[in-house]
């Protein structure tokens, strides 16, 4: 007999009667015990065709006796197989988890890949510039006040488009205006030497067209991001996007000056334009705005995503947002100034480091051009990997039942507070090798602000996410224009660029105490509802 293995009375003998029981119904102690007992039962198959009528009767009228206990039923014995295909486990919380194996074969991740490409051009296009204001400020004899005018033409636009940009990934979703606006900024890239060849003013143009387009990749990214991940992998996805973005430094620090050499000023101009084109064309075709509009994705991802996103208020889950967003509600809550603050503070930093350390390599350290791009190159490769570190760290903060809220301010005070002293230490520095060192470790301890303030903004409002990115990039313009023309006449001024690294410092950790104060990682109603 097949039947009775290891089981102290047949199988037969559980009714209907005895599972309507009171005394039976009080003694399981909650609805989760009752589920895991009836998946138990759906293995009964398995005791051979002796009890196979009795245990499909038992499950049909388990079915009829809970509505939510057959979607638990039956979404547990559906996923059964995909959890020994992908190693899915369920969690503390008794939902199912996605396994590194899926999560990194997933049609997210290629999602966050191409992302993470078009954020590495998007960089690439922008920091050529970096190494080759050298010898246009040679051939041309600018002075270094007018080189830092020159870098921060391409803020000029970048101030126009965040706002307008926001509002229009928020409408129209974040695929198409990725597409316009990497097509938009490869066009500007590749006619820069056209433009430098002809007149001034049309290198400026070129530039600040540039910073329009570039304009709306970040407000992009987090759009994508937000419908395509849940909020236990968004850290990771941040941080796997923006690790392009730094690559996107690397790249293009260190293989100008080979580009330059090879094929002449112009020759990288011409070939990350080229690159930003094909990356339209692959984007177009091999993605969508959306996990249920993909032709890709496969039934049990499309079924964790949606599951998750149903119990975080995905993005999705309201009416298509208004196409003029409410400002002033907005800018009414603390919590979006310190995003604010936070992205000033972080775009300050960002565009002085970007901006000025090869010349700071060049005329502190007196290394030649060459050596100075692959100086400054080192930290945003570190930038990357702790970016990519400081992700998982923090969703597992999150899992392991750490708030929102408190991981948000972990991130973004070792994001500031780190950058903060390890410049104090550069400014200390004697050889080219140790300020690497001190520049390296300020970078990289940057990246965990992409887990503080740029997660951030979709969790506080993940219906106006581009919006209120599109405020505070507008803010961080305004503070990256300044700081690079300002660190060009403070040179100038003073003398040595060791007192503006002080200067930045400080307001490092200025900005860390007002994001600390005010920030939540909780969602804010931004909507008419909250003024009544």
């Amino acid at each position: 007999m097949n039947s009775t293995l290891s089981l102290n009375r047949p199988v037969r003998n559980y009714t209907l009667g005895s599972f309507k029981n009171p005394k039976l119904i009080e003694a399981r102690p909650s609805r989760h015990q009752l589920c895991s007992h009836l998946i138990d039962f759906s293995k009964l198959k398995w005791f051979g065709n002796v009890n196979s009528r009795t245990g499909s009767s038992v499950q049909q009228q388990l079915r009829d006796y809970s509505g939510e206990s057959r979607r638990i039923t039956s979404r547990r014995i559906r996923v059964s197989s995909n959890d020994a295909q992908f190693g899915s486990f369920p969690n503390k919380g008794g939902t199912e988890s996605s396994s590194f194996a899926e999560f990194i074969t997933s049609e997210r991740v290629k999602v966050v890949a191409m992302l993470a490409l078009s954020l590495a051009l998007c960089n690439a296009d922008r920091v050529v510039m970096s190494v080759a204001i050298v010898p246009f400020s040679l051939a041309h004899g600018w002075s270094r006040s007018f080189s830092g005018i020159v870098q921060s033409s391409f803020l000029w636009g970048y101030l126009i488009s965040p706002i307008a940009g926001g509002t229009l990934v928020d409408y129209y979703g974040g695929k198409a205006v990725m597409a316009c606006g990497v097509t938009l900024w490869s066009l500007a890239t590749f006619l820069t030497p056209w433009a430098a060849e002809n007149s001034l003013l049309a290198l400026l143009f070129a530039r600040a067209m540039l910073g329009v387009a570039e304009g709306v990749a970040l407000p992009c990214m987090n759009n994508m991001i937000a419908r395509w991940f849940p909020s236990t992998e968004r850290a990771r996805a941040v941080a796997m996007a923006m690790a392009g973005f730094q690559l996107g430094n690397a790249i293009g620090l260190t293989l100008s000056p080979i580009l330059m050499s090879q094929g002449g000023i112009f020759g990288p101009f011409l070939i990350f334009g080229l690159c930003g084109f094909l990356w339209v064309l692959v984007w177009l075709s091999a993605t969508s705005s959306t996990p249920d509009r993909s032709p890709q994705i496969s039934k049990y991802e499309l079924d964790y995503i949606m599951n998750k996103r149903q119990k975080s208020h995905a993005v999705e889950s309201k009416p298509k947002t208004k196409m003029i967003p409410p400002f002033r509600r907005l800018l009414s809550k603390m919590p979006t100034w310190s995003l604010i603050v936070a992205n000033a503070m972080h775009s300050w930093g960002f565009f002085v480091i970007l901006s000025w350390m090869p010349i700071y390599f060049n005329s502190v350290h007196h290394v030649d051009l060459r050596q100075a791009a692959w100086f400054s190159a080192v930290p945003w490769c570190m930038m990357a990997l702790t970016g990519y570190l400081a992700g998982l760290w923090s969703d597992t903060l999150i899992r392991n039942g750490t708030s929102i809220t408190l991981t948000r301010k972990i991130m973004q005070s070792i994001g500031f507070v780190g950058p903060a002293v390890a410049l104090v230490g550069l400014t200390a520095a004697k050889t080219p090798s140790t300020a690497s060192a001190w520049l390296s470790l300020a970078v990289g301890l940057k990246a965990f602000s992409h887990c503080g303030f740029l997660v951030n903004l979709q969790e506080i409002a993940p219906h106006y996410s581009g919006v209120l990115h599109g405020l505070s990039n507008t803010a961080g313009t305004f503070a990256a224009i300044f700081g690079t023309v300002g660190a060009g006449f403070f040179v100038e001024l003073v003398g040595s660029f060791q007192g503006f690294l002080l200067l930045t410092s400080l307001l490092y950790f200025l900005a860390a105490l007002f994001y600390i104060k005010f920030s939540t990682g909780e969602r804010v109603n931004f909507d008419e509802s909250a003024d009544s």
